[in-house]
Order: C-alpha cells, then sequence, then structure tokens
C-alpha cells in the first residue's frame, strides 16, 4: 500500500516537473502576445471616471475568465479531433484585430473624423454613463476572446506532442496568466494617480531629502498618467495590426513569401493595416446601401 502511494507521488511530481518546464517554453512563445494583451486590454480599460475604472476592469476581468473557460475545452477538443479548423477560427479573428486598428489609425489620420470622447466627458446622466460603460465593457471581452484564443492556441501548439495531462497543465496556466496577470497590471496602470496622491500624503509626514524625493515621485506619477493612458492607446492599436496581420503572415503560406523581404514585425503590420483598412472601407460601403 506505502509503495504504491509512494509510486502515485512520483508520478505527480514528475507530470508536475514536466508542466513547469514546458510552461517555460509556452511562456516564452506568448510572452509578445501578453505584451500585446495589456497594452490592447489598457486602452480599453480607460476613459472612465476614476471611480469606476476598478469596477470596469474587474467586469472585463470577469469577462475575460469566462472566455478561457469557453476556449480552453474547444481549444482541446479541436486540436485532437479537427486540428484543421483552428487555423480558420485564428484567420476570422485577426480579420476582427486587423478592422478593429485600422478604424482607430482611420480616426487618427482623417481630419473629419471626429475623435471619440471619454464615457467621462460625454455622458450626461449616470443611466447614460452605465450603458456607455457597458458597451465599451462588452467591446472589450470581444476583443479579449480573439487574443485569448491566439495565446491559448500557440500555448498548446507547444505541447501538442505531450500527454493530455501535461497540455491541460501547461495551457491552463497560460491562460490563468493571460487574465490575472494582464489584468492585475492594467488595474496598476490606471490607478497610477492614486499611487502619486499616496506618495504626496506620505511625503508631508517626512522631511529632509527623502521628503522631496518621494513628493516629486508622486507629482511625477500623476502628470505621467494622461501621457502613459495615450501612448498604451497607440501601443493596442499597433498591437492589434500586428495580431492581427500576423495570424495571416504564419498561417497562409503565399502570403508570408511575398512579404519575406520585410522583417517580420513589419511585414505583420503591413498586412493588418491593409486587410483591416480594406474590411472598415466595405463597411462602410455596405452601411451606405439603402
Amino acid at each position: 500500500m506505502a509503495s504504491g502511494i509512494i509510486a502515485i507521488l512520483d508520478d505527480v511530481a514528475t507530470l508536475l516537473d514536466d508542466a513547469a518546464i514546458y510552461t517555460k517554453v509556452a511562456a516564452k512563445k506568448t510572452a509578445g502576445l501578453l505584451g500585446d494583451d495589456l497594452a490592447v486590454n489598457a486602452e480599453k480599460a480607460t476613459g472612465f471616471k476614476a471611480s469606476r475604472e476598478l469596477p470596469v476592469i474587474w467586469a472585463i476581468t470577469k469577462g475575460s475568465v469566462v472566455n478561457k473557460l469557453i476556449i480552453l475545452p474547444l481549444a482541446f477538443l479541436l486540436s485532437a479531433n479537427a486540428p484543421w479548423v483552428i487555423v480558420p477560427i485564428l484567420l476570422l479573428g485577426g480579420a476582427y484585430l486587423s478592422y478593429e486598428g485600422a478604424e482607430k489609425v482611420l480616426e487618427w489620420v482623417l481630419p473629419h473624423k471626429q475623435q471619440e470622447k471619454p464615457a467621462a466627458e460625454t455622458a450626461t446622466s449616470k443611466a447614460e454613463l452605465l450603458d456607455m460603460e457597458s458597451r465599451k465593457v462588452k467591446g472589450a471581452i470581444r476583443t479579449d476572446f480573439i487574443l485569448s484564443i491566439e495565446i491559448i492556441v500557440i500555448a498548446l501548439g507547444t505541447v501538442m506532442e505531450q500527454s493530455l495531462g501535461i497540455r491541460i497543465l501547461v495551457v491552463s496556466f497560460i491562460a490563468l496568466l493571460a487574465t490575472v496577470g494582464v489584468y492585475g497590471l492594467v488595474a496598476l496602470l490606471v490607478r497610477m494617480d492614486d499611487a502619486g496622491i499616496y506618495l504626496i500624503a506620505r511625503a508631508r509626514q517626512l522631511s529632509g531629502a527623502a521628503s522631496g524625493f518621494i513628493r516629486r515621485a508622486g507629482h511625477a506619477l500623476i502628470a505621467a498618467l494622461p501621457h502613459t493612458i495615450r501612448l498604451l492607446g497607440v501601443i493596442g492599436t499597433i498591437a492589434m495590426l500586428l495580431v492581427g496581420g500576423g495570424m495571416y503572415v504564419h498561417n497562409i503560406e503565399a502570403i508570408h513569401h511575398a512579404l519575406s523581404f520585410l522583417p517580420g514585425i513589419l511585414s505583420e503590420l503591413l498586412v493588418g493595416l491593409v486587410l483591416g483598412t480594406i474590411l472598415v472601407m466595405g463597411t462602410h460601403l455596405v452601411k451606405r446601401i439603402p
């Protein structure tokens, strides 16, 4: 009996050890996408009143968890029974991300196109504010769904030859990291001003050089917040184009060869921008049809 228990524990330890090794490999392969996910969702979670930022991020986080609970079992089933379906799904996701990214770029470059103001500035009532928040949260959850598919599929690809147990452990951990890690950092980023206010209040309790340094650091955090948010908006848009274009560059051989003379990041950006612009223009033309 004792030897049987020891054998089981040894098998569990071996499984966990193997899972840790492959998790490191999967984390390296998805690191870029996790960074893109952070930039995109930080931009999606801004534009609200300070008191509403954390509730909005929490709502998006819950939606992200639901996304993972839907995608994970489907990814395991499809990889085992219909692996040919995965690439078309990735291409559809790439089209959506390219569309969203190109739409943002066109809003920047077309002078007659009015920039979308933050919900906190345009809402005239609490009900309107909550309705605008709900729409933005739904949009953020949709974008998270597409990015989650890409992250999970790439992580799954690194352990396709391993046992089912290792696949479940590794991919589930990466999915958890993509939710808890990303949205935890998003929450920290959008609350930079609170950290700055805390440091300024703390500086008042101190004296000497330390007080001045802490006070300046607090003012710097508060001043940096709007610039950080704008920068994340730009990075998030570029990230959507890179991820969307990358799905086509890496999954369609003809596109990959046609753009092989360009650095990888430029080819992905170009494909994402061209594809997204075509989709945006096509959508606008369809809307004009009576």
